[in-house]
């Protein structure tokens, strides 16, 4: 590898915005992706340092730092200079380094649309926990998308949100992640969003707008009393093991095996793009009861598609062309068109999607008084934390239950209406 040939740097007089004479400072860098750029730095006004000599003690520092091994001590480097290196080695990379495609996909929309924008041309060790916890708490959202535009509408102005607490933690979180990426590869030593210590970081709370709803027993059977075998099985699926809804559709015929009544994930398909599961945890096999298999080998039966490597449910509809039969479902439509009508017709005022029947599953299993380690092993979380903290939830008839048996321990007396039946 030949060595890096020292440099001195430039300094020279030039104007800023008000045509003030200032002194200027530049190099060359490489950046973090081995491209050879020229930096600048304003050094101060001729007010400042009168001479050159003056101005010359001023960069004595600069110039040892361009040609030291400390990349981060002046290197110039951006946070889109970052952001670039991590889209080259995480987010394109290969091997357990890569993420996987929906992550990589809404790490990319939070790139382009938040972080990007504001802080791509700022330095990273100019940027501060302080302000961008500020410039969290006021992030906000055009709404005016939403509005459905008539013609000769007048031009309303525009509107705006709040962004939910839960998508300014993830923002906060992905910073996180990028100056971690940095400190990885040597461009800096410092992580401003986590903080040397607790506490010292961008602080930013997650709490949920909205509890996620959780569907009865009773609501659950009356929808699969509403819905033709395909649906019924894709909602039975869901509710009796667990399986996001990427890896529901991500099933092959090849990944169930009858015999051990087990099902291997092993893949998740998200916006018709096959990726790996969200995490090593995801891919433990998921057992399968004897009710749920047998009502598979119906839908074997009947659905053409039998192929050990065919979709389970794979695109049947004559509109998908030449790749009918070759494609998963889109759930997503499944839900809108198949599933809502019924949610609505049946008059359950509840916010119903495929994950809503995983946070059910483990609050079953909660109200049912399943061991911890089982819930999260059955659920394939990487840490016990996340499934009690996050998706189980107690059930109404459980709340109710714990609830009276406090109340006959602190009131001890007949129900006033039996008392007064008694009188």
């Amino acid at each position: 590898m030949r060595k890096a040939r020292k440099q001195n740097g430039s300094l020279y007089i030039d104007r800023n915005g008000s045509r003030t004479p200032i002194w200027m400072f530049s190099w060359h860098h490489i950046l973090p992706t081995g491209k050879r750029v020229r930096k600048k730095r304003q050094v101060g006004t001729l007010d400042q340092y009168k001479t050159e000599a003056a101005a010359e003690r001023a960069v004595r520092s600069w110039r040892l730092a361009i040609n030291s091994n400390q990349v981060h001590a002046f290197s110039g480097i951006t946070m889109r200079d970052v952001i670039e290196h991590f889209r080259l080695k995480e987010l394109a990379g290969t091997g357990e380094s890569r993420r996987a495609w929906s992550t990589s996909h809404r790490y990319e929309s939070y790139l382009n649309r938040w972080i990007a924008p504001r802080w791509g041309r700022e330095e990273l060790d100019s940027i501060k926990a302080p302000v961008v916890e500020e410039w969290l708490g006021d992030l906000r959202f055009d709404t005016t998308w939403r509005q459905k535009k008539t013609a000769g509408a007048a031009r309303r102005k525009p509107e705006t949100q709040t962004l939910s607490p839960a998508s300014k933690s993830r923002i906060r979180g992905l910073m996180s992640v990028l100056f971690n990426h940095a400190i990885r590869w040597g461009f800096t030593d410092r992580n401003p969003i986590s903080g040397p210590n607790k506490g010292a970081g961008v602080r930013q709370g997650s709490k949920r707008q909205s509890i996620p709803d959780l569907l009865e027993v009773g609501e659950f059977l009356k929808i699969l009393g509403h819905l033709q075998v395909r649906e019924r099985l894709l909602l039975f699926l869901a509710m009796t093991t667990g399986l996001r809804q990427g890896e529901l559709a991500g099933l092959q015929w090849k990944d169930i095996d009858f015999e051990n009544l087990l099902i291997d994930v092993n893949k998740s398909v998200v916006h018709q793009i096959i990726g790996r599961c969200k995490t090593e945890a995801s891919k433990k096999p998921v057992p399968l009861d004897e009710f749920t298999a047998q009502d598979l080998r119906d839908w074997y039966r009947e659905t053409p598609y039998r192929e050990p490597g065919d979709w389970v449910f794979a695109s049947n509809s004559s509109r998908a062309g030449n790749k009918r039969g070759k494609q998963p479902l889109w759930l997503q439509t499944i839900m809108r068109y198949h599933i809502h009508p019924v949610v609505r017709e049946l008059g359950i005022n509840k916010r119903v999607s495929w994950h809503t029947f995983r946070r059910t599953f483990s609050s079953l299993l909660k109200a049912n008084g399943e061991d911890v380690k089982v819930v999260q092993e059955l659920l394939r979380h990487a840490s016990a934390r996340i499934t009690m903290d996050v998706y189980a939830q107690a059930m109404t008839p459980a709340k109710r239950a714990a609830q009276q048996k406090v109340v006959e321990m602190v009131r001890p007396v007949k129900p006033p209406l039996e008392a007064q039946k008694m009188a």
